[in-house]
């Protein structure tokens, strides 16, 4: 895959520029109250390279590049493409990248030696929701008769994979698997599609220490296949469904090729997505640069949302660039923008899909960083018992709120956020809740009575 590199010192931008052109010295002026309001640190390292994957909820570093953050900061910054998810935690961990846009599975399972070994950090959680799930066109009819239709002749929602079900029994039937596509073995993506199959009645199969493939006693088949190769992975035939970020679920609708049944948003309402991830090793020879990177994401993710999502028509234009997402500009929007398209002509408002700053999105929660290593355990990455205090541990070592406090002081202080839109008195825990398909209930704070909970899956005394 050739890499696009953006460089912000020689690539600068139309939202920068164009003010300067309209109107020269004044424009200058009114550029130069924000760098003076802001409190810039004693970066120990100002040039910068971070690394992404073309989904649209890598948009915080596209944004805070674009409109200049990062260099309010003292940082001149270089982002990066990435081939696949391995290849950027690879390049995070040797140094070639300073830090990068990531799952959020991916720094607990290197901090605990899942895979690759290395202790990886996040100061800020870039997005909740963005996620569904895509099934081929011709799976689609095959659930059509399991489905409940409303009066407007469309499907009810949320589309429970008990639907799927009878279609998974007639493939065995026929000696044929039932293959899904998922990003990555550590990827949120593989965890909802687990939960909306278990949850469903569907085995989507354990992980071992011996056998890695995560298909032990599976009845649906998951395998890894890189999100911009999604739709056309459908399309040959050689996936019958995958889980997947944006654009590339709508890109199946515009293709006609597949139909997204159910998002994120409705299995897990206001999951968290993404991180933002770092060496523990760059952190603590950098503390002041990783408080810097984290102010200047925390302003382009409330710049995201701020005022309704009223800045989304922008970014969509930014990310449909080719050295961003690279997708058509009308796919990303009919996501980002506070809709969701299923059926071609069936548009359904949905205004949390992608969510950046709303509901405290940027705040790296204890709580969502065990929910993870909770699903780690159910589906035998984490072969043994772990204690409740294990998961606490973990939690603390990989998300860091210490620095993302320390990054929102400063930026209420310039006046940049209000200081109600951080939770400064948070232990970590989000507050207990059901808001899943299944209506399980979920506490951070009791990590092995909430899998033990679960009809399918390992629990206690257990092993793959």
């Amino acid at each position: 895959m050739t890499q696009t590199k953006i460089n912000r010192q020689s690539t600068p931008t139309r939202r920068r520029l164009a003010p300067a052109l309209a109107a020269g010295l004044l424009a200058a002026c009114v550029m130069a109250p924000i760098s003076a309001r802001a409190e810039m640190l004693d970066v120990e390292k100002d040039e910068l390279k971070f690394g992404f994957i073309k989904l649209t909820d890598m948009a915080p570093l596209a944004i805070a590049y674009e409109l200049g953050y990062f260099e309010d900061e003292g940082l001149f910054v270089t982002l990066e493409p990435q081939a696949n998810w391995k290849v950027l935690l690879d390049g995070v961990i040797t140094g070639q990248l300073d830090g990068a846009h990531m799952l959020a599975g991916q720094p607990l399972a290197a901090t605990i030696g899942y895979g690759t070994e290395a202790h990886i950090v996040t100061p800020f959680s870039m997005d909740l929701n963005g996620n569904a799930i895509t099934v081929s066109n011709a799976v689609w009819e095959l659930m059509k008769p399991s489905l409940t239709m409303g009066a407007d002749g469309l499907p009810q929602h949320p589309i429970s994979a008990e639907a799927l079900k009878p279609v998974i029994e007639s493939f065995a039937a026929e000696g044929r698997p039932f293959n899904l596509g998922m990003v990555f073995p550590v990827s949120t993506h593989n965890y909802e599609l687990r939960y909306w199959l278990a949850a469903g009645g569907v085995h989507p199969g354990f992980y071992s220490p011996e056998d890695v493939s995560g298909q032990i006693g599976a009845e649906a088949y998951l395998s890894v296949t890189p999100p911009p190769q999604m739709p056309a992975t459908l399309e040959a035939g050689t996936i019958d469904g995958y889980s997947v970020g944006e654009p590339w679920n709508q890109a199946a609708v515009f293709k006609k090729i597949g139909v997204p049944v159910i998002t994120d948003y409705e299995i897990w309402k206001n999951n968290p997505e993404k991180v933002f991830g770092m060496t523990a090793e760059f952190v603590e020879q950098n503390p002041q640069t990783a408080i810097a990177v984290t102010k200047a994401l925390i302003r382009a993710a409330k710049w995201l949302d701020e005022n309704d999502n009223a800045n989304r028509g922008e970014a969509v234009e930014i990310l449909a660039r080719s050295e961003y997402v690279g997708a058509d500009a009308a796919v990303i929007a009919n996501s980002m923008t506070g809709t969701f398209e299923y059926e071609p002509g069936d548009k359904r408002d949905v205004p949390d899909f992608n969510v950046f700053y709303r509901h405290f999105a940027t705040y790296p929660y204890y709580s969502d960083a065990v929910w993870y290593l909770t699903q780690m355990r159910r589906w035998g990455q984490i072969a043994e018992d772990k204690p409740d205090d294990w998961y606490a541990e973990i939690a603390k070592s990989v998300y860091r709120p210490d620095i993302y406090l320390e990054a929102a002081r400063l930026l209420v202080e310039e006046g940049m956020i209000e200081e109600a839109d951080v939770p400064w008195d948070s232990d970590g825990y989000r507050a207990p809740t059901a808001d899943f398909i299944d209506g399980v209930s979920y506490d951070g704070r009791t990590p092995n009575a909430y899998i033990d909970g679960f009809a399918i899956g390992l629990k206690t005394g257990e092993t793959p």
